[in-house]
């Protein structure tokens, strides 16, 4: 006598079938997004006559410090902030990066300490932008940085003008990324760490401020 109704082996069947292709489908638009991410990642710097009323410097090179001071020196901005600087870090150490030295520090750059990530950077940025009532900002970042930091900024400074200004990384083999493991290890986490960002799926808190008064 027959059983009626689908053999409970072919609902399994079903069922893995389906899993699968989702699953696959899946995996497809993750590499394909991941491929787009990288390909919007910029190799070419602004024009030498783009200006702006301040420039934003976030910390985790010395590059990015040395080529902000660099627009500041050539007037293409009336301030700069660095933003997410060590607290152990001074500000001798600082000046060593630009031609003006300890002078171009105290008369024209502000040094923020608060900021713990990007999310805190960008938080940061704001409080510096609208207290100067800036309306158009220099945004300096390693290349593979520039997509995540211009999201956030953008959050919570829709009104402003932000133009990129990517430092190219030398850890990074842009040009041909798929054959060097190391760039694959810094795009795969950069592109995790995008992803985190706009899905707003971060735990970390993004001040000391923030930070302090959650232990308090």
């Amino acid at each position: 006598m027959r059983a009626d109704g689908p053999h409970p082996r072919s609902w399994l069947r079903w069922a893995t079938e389906i899993a699968g292709a989702i699953l696959l489908f899946l995996t497809a638009a993750v590499v394909t997004d991941f491929v787009y991410f990288v390909g919007t990642l910029q190799a070419e710097v602004p024009a030498a006559t783009v200006r702006a009323d301040g420039i934003i410097a976030l910390t985790g090179g010395a590059e990015r410090i040395t080529e902000a001071l660099d627009l500041l020196t050539e007037g293409r901005a009336r301030r700069l902030l660095i933003t997410g600087v060590n607290k152990a870090t001074s500000e001798e150490s600082l000046s060593v990066h630009s031609a003006g030295g300890a002078e171009m520090l105290d008369c024209c750059v502000d040094i923020d300490r608060n900021a713990l990530n990007t999310l805190g950077n960008a938080l940061e940025t704001e409080r510096w932008v609208r207290d100067k009532r800036f309306k158009s900002i220099i945004v300096v970042t390693s290349n593979y940085h520039m997509p995540r930091s211009l999201l956030e900024l953008r959050r919570v400074l829709p009104e402003t003008t932000l133009i990129p200004y990517p430092v190219i990384s030398q850890s990074l083999k842009l040009d041909h990324w798929w054959t060097d493991r190391a760039s694959i290890r810094l795009l795969v986490s950069e592109y995790v760490k995008y992803a985190v960002a706009t899905f707003q799926l971060r735990m970390e808190r993004p001040t000391m401020a923030a930070h302090t008064a959650n232990a308090d």
